[in-house]
Order: structure tokens, then sequence, then C-alpha cells
């Protein structure tokens, strides 16, 4: 299955870290899609069949929190898998978004902590075996 993923991050730069890690990490994809925050995620959540989430927290206009709550009570969005990639220490907000079915990568992070979240929300790239051209190895920096 090719996932179409949704990257909403208010920062272009983290944006396209996380695409080209998603890319380097050989995770099956149809398509990245950026936004720049949560009001601009909803609305390509609106327009495109999404996959997968991947959301920073402390964003302008509508924070990631926010635009979570509301994915969870639109019955179109409700299912979709979200990681969060943030700089968020407060466990009581990260427990809080953990109960809303959200997984949790801190900034700075691996390609390989980001591989494996994906893996543990939706089930792909959990071979170890697949380790070819442009799959990410142990070493690779830190984003």
């Amino acid at each position: 299955m090719n996932l179409n993923v949704l990257v909403v991050d208010d920062s272009s730069v983290m944006r396209a870290m996380i695409g080209k890690t998603l890319r380097l990490s050989r995770i099956p994809l149809e398509g990245v899609h950026e936004a720049g925050n949560g009001s601009e995620g909803l609305a390509i959540l609106g327009e495109r069949q999404i996959d997968l989430a991947l959301v920073d927290l402390n964003m302008p206009v509508m924070n990631g929190e926010e635009m979570i709550q509301r994915m969870r009570q639109d019955p179109r969005t409700a299912t979709i898998p979200v990681i969060v990639v943030s700089t968020e220490g407060s466990f009581k907000r990260i427990s809080l978004l953990r109960k809303q079915g959200a997984e949790f990568v801190h900034k700075p992070f691996t390609p390989e902590s980001l591989r494996e979240a994906v893996a543990d929300m939706i089930g792909v790239c959990d071979d170890d075996d697949d380790a070819g051209e442009g799959a990410v190895q142990g070493g690779g920096p830190d984003f």
C-alpha cells in the first residue's frame, strides 16, 4: 500500500526534512502533502485521501493539538493515524495526545525513530531486511 502522507509544520525546512526522511526510509509513498498550520492541514484533509498525518504542535493560526481534536471529531478523519513530531516536553500534554491515539516523536529525531513510529502506527516498513539502496541505516543525522 502506497501512503498519502500529510506533514503539518510551520517550518518549511522541517516539512522538507520530514518528507526527505520518509522517502529515504523506504516508506511506500504515493505522495507527501504539506501544510503550514493546523487550519491548512484540515483543508487538505477535506480535499485529499490521507493515510497518515505527521503534525507539529506549536504553530500559528491553529496548533497541532486543536487540529488533532478536530480530526477526531470528524467521522471522515477520525481514524487517520497521527504522529506528533514536536519539541514538546510536557508529559501531561503528550499523555493527552496519546489518549487521542497519536504517537509521539521528539525533535530532533533520527530517520530511524521516524521510520519506527510510522511502522508502529500503520504497520509498514517493519522488515529489517529491506535495507537496500536508499534505505536509512543506523547513525543517521538528527533532524
